[in-house]
């Protein structure tokens, strides 16, 4: 925001709440503060801002004045039940918001709401929605249903609670089954369903390729690069000249090189390492984007707004450009990249006792997966170990001081959740044919404990520097939370200690560690993680609790991650000495915007990419309907069992079909029980179920559990 904008924003407040003035429409505010038509469009993005920040309202008669003190500003979540909650910034817990008292807010629509005074004996607060501020979704991506004058388009966003009635004349020609993007036309009232336009017709809900293109639609992420983007990149060369490593540290005759996926094309980081009287020295060798993206730029501005690449299974959207990807900022084997580089000198116990920074120049050996690097460090493939004979002893290296630096880590408390994620393997079609728990092998290890050491000593220089910069951190759990999961831990014979203000992260490492190789194991890692806040950046270097370190950042992906890309931009400033008064003043002023963008962007391509794993697994699972399969109860409701296999997919077991006794939770236990026959279902049983439906548009898997005389259908 320009400082004439924060000045006229700040004029604004004062004046609005001046009592003086009764509350107001635009013409008189611009009348009374004799506004310049130069300044007319300011006027109205700070009355914007203002009523995003809860600081003033707009009435239902088109007048501004300040909020009262009894009401509150926060956005809205919905649910398909019709009810809701509001999250208010600043305050602890969200508001929970009565069906009848949502004035047919949407989901992410910025809201007043009105705290009730006390709330009722056992539940949470309440509050009712008095105005909608902002609509958070303009557009809803769904499923079309054809009725013969007209049409409704059932959202795919499992927090929209209506269904959007389309006329006829709106519909495109959309039949029953299509994928469509829906433009909201009126929000509805009480009693009336929201109104729509179809603008997009997507394809067929059982088209393979359909349901990625939904949830990039559904999360507004950008696909396509703007001209003006593309033009750019003819700026750019293919390749970098002996021109461009002039004052730049030379690393070409180090052996280095890059560890990742097979199908990996954006290649961020390299590795380099050597060791001499009992010092290891690592070189983490990362992509100089900034070198190429420049402040300001179409590029940046493309990149600010994508915040992150997204990875929905076999589809990438970059947030940089694939000559900028996949090209000259990818560390290609044998060829000359640019490179920011820590290179650590490390002792062997796992201590950086001395690093520096700079801007450098290599040229990558080999480009290894994981696959071949953990074959050569258990020696499982005598081809393999031949083909790369000549590093072999820098892998055999790379383990051991990986080994140390995890250990180290360990030994400070931090916390390694190990719970498996999800592989998805498919066809050209983008048809899953295969789902498996993905693998974590000695060499991804190898890369994570070097990033992460690199991404420690950048964020410790700077913050000692005291130079304005980025930080990821992972904040104390809520106590509450601590205590739910200590309850929950209690009903496996697992005890967290109690404690009077924090829990310490090595804590939850000393249960992790006494629940390995339990069936129960991936469960309860699940759960606590569910009962951590979540990571995030920021201009404060408040610590990461999960890491149980004190500095923190992200500084090894530019390619795909924009905080990286920010703290790159500062880091050559400052080695540069071009970190200037002015410039810091510069720093200080955008990076907690770019900070908070950054976190919101994050969490929106990771919902996206859930939201695709969870369609696949559906699509993969619809083609064993009737099939049995072992897995594990992973979550236990009033009506349902869930039950996670070794594919990692989840599935529902509705107990209102199981008909050989009637089911009831034992909510204290986490467990349902028969009442007859006493038989007991709780977290982590082995159980044998089969597959009965599945629903694309629900977005739920259906098993029965199979077990003597258990007929159920789910």
């Amino acid at each position: 925001m320009g400082e004439k904008r924060e000045l006229i924003k700040e004029k604004l407040y004062q004046f609005i709440c001046d009592d003086m003035y009764k509350p107001m429409r635009l013409k008189d505010i611009r009348f009374l503060l004799q506004v310049s038509d130069a300044d007319k469009k300011r006027v109205e993005q700070a009355l914007d801002e203002l009523i995003s920040e809860g600081k003033i309202t707009l009435t239902p008669k088109g007048k501004y004045k300040k909020l009262d003190d009894n009401l509150l500003v926060g956005s809205f979540i919905g649910n398909k039940k019709g009810f809701g909650f509001v999250r208010v910034e600043g305050i602890e817990g969200d508001f929970f918001i009565p069906a009848k008292y949502t004035m047919n807010a949407f989901h992410n629509d910025r809201v007043v709401i009105k705290p009730e005074k006390k709330p009722s004996m056992g539940k949470s607060k309440e509050a009712v929605i008095v105005q909608v501020l902002q609509r958070g979704m303009t557009v809803v991506v769904g499923t079309f249903e054809k009725q013969k004058d007209f049409g409704f388009v059932i959202p795919d966003n499992q927090k929209v609670a209506n269904d959007i009635f389309i006329p006829k004349k709106l519909s495109m020609g959309a039949v029953t089954g299509h994928k469509v993007v829906c433009h909201i036309t009126n929000y509805g009232i009480e009693g009336k369903s929201p109104e729509g336009e179809v603008v997009e017709i997507l394809g067929h809900v059982n088209d393979p390729a359909t349901d990625i293109l939904s949830v990039v639609r559904a999360y507004d992420i950008p696909m396509e690069y703007p001209d003006k983007v593309m033009m750019a990149l003819d700026d750019i060369p293919d390749s970098i000249s002996e021109e461009d490593t002039v004052g730049r540290e030379d690393f070409r005759m180090l052996p280095t090189v890059t560890i990742d996926g097979e199908d990996a094309k954006d290649l961020d980081d390299a590795i380099s390492l050597s060791y001499k009287d009992g010092i290891y020295t690592l070189g983490v060798h990362i992509a100089d984007v900034t070198n190429y993206v420049k402040e300001k730029s179409a590029l940046d501005k493309e990149a600010l707004k994508r915040g992150t690449s997204c990875y929905l299974v076999d589809s990438v959207i970059p947030m940089i450009p694939h000559k900028l990807s996949n090209g000259i900022c990818s560390l290609n084997a044998k060829c000359d990249r640019l490179t920011l580089s820590c290179v650590m000198d490390i002792d062997k116990k796992g201590k950086v006792v001395n690093h520096y920074i700079c801007e450098g120049v290599i040229n990558v050996d080999e480009r290894m997966s994981y696959t071949d690097v953990a074959k050569i460090l258990d020696r499982s493939d005598d081809l393999v170990v031949k083909r790369y004979e000549n590093l072999v002893g820098m892998f055999d290296m790379m383990l051991e001081l990986s080994q140390i630096i995890r250990a180290n880590r360990k030994k400070r408390g931090a916390v390694d959740f190990d719970v498996a994620e999800t592989k998805i393997i498919v066809d050209e079609n983008h048809k899953p044919i295969e789902i498996k728990k993905y693998d974590r092998n000695p060499a991804t290890k190898i890369i994570e404990d070097f990033m992460l050491m690199a991404n420690e000593t950048v964020a410790e220089d700077f913050f000692w520097q005291e130079i304005p910069f980025e930080y990821r951190v992972h904040e104390q759990p809520d106590q509450e939370k601590m205590d739910i999961l200590s309850g929950f831990l209690n009903g496996f014979g697992v005890f967290l200690k109690p404690s009077q203000d924090e829990t310490h992260p090595k804590e939850l490492q000393k249960i992790l560690e006494k629940i390995k190789g339990e069936p129960y194991e991936a469960l309860i890692s699940k759960m606590m993680l569910r009962s951590m806040k979540q990571a995030r950046y920021s201009t404060e270097c408040s610590g990461h609790f999960g890491l149980a370190c004190k500095y923190y950042c992200h500084f090894t992906s530019p390619i795909r991650r924009y905080p990286d890309l920010q703290i790159h931009r500062i880091i050559k400033e400052n080695l540069k000495g071009e970190l200037n008064e002015k410039r810091i003043a510069h720093y200080k002023k955008i990076l907690p915007m770019v900070a908070d963008d950054n976190s919101t962007k994050e969490r929106r391509a990771e919902e996206a990419e859930r939201e695709v794993i969870k369609l696949k697994e559906i699509e993969y699972m619809s083609e064993h309907i009737g099939e049995e399969y072992d897995g594990v109860v992973s979550g236990v409701t009033s009506n349902y069992i869930f039950v996670e296999l070794d594919n990692t997919v989840e599935g529902a077991v509705s107990v209102a079909y199981m008909y050989n006794d009637f089911y009831y939770f034992d909510e204290a236990n986490y467990c349902m029980i028969g009442e007859k026959t006493k038989k007991k279902y709780q977290l982590g049983d082995k159980v044998r179920i089969k597959v009965l439906n599945c629903d694309k548009i629900k977005k739920t898997i259906d098993f029965s559990i199979i077990d003597d005389n258990i007929e159920g259908v789910g």
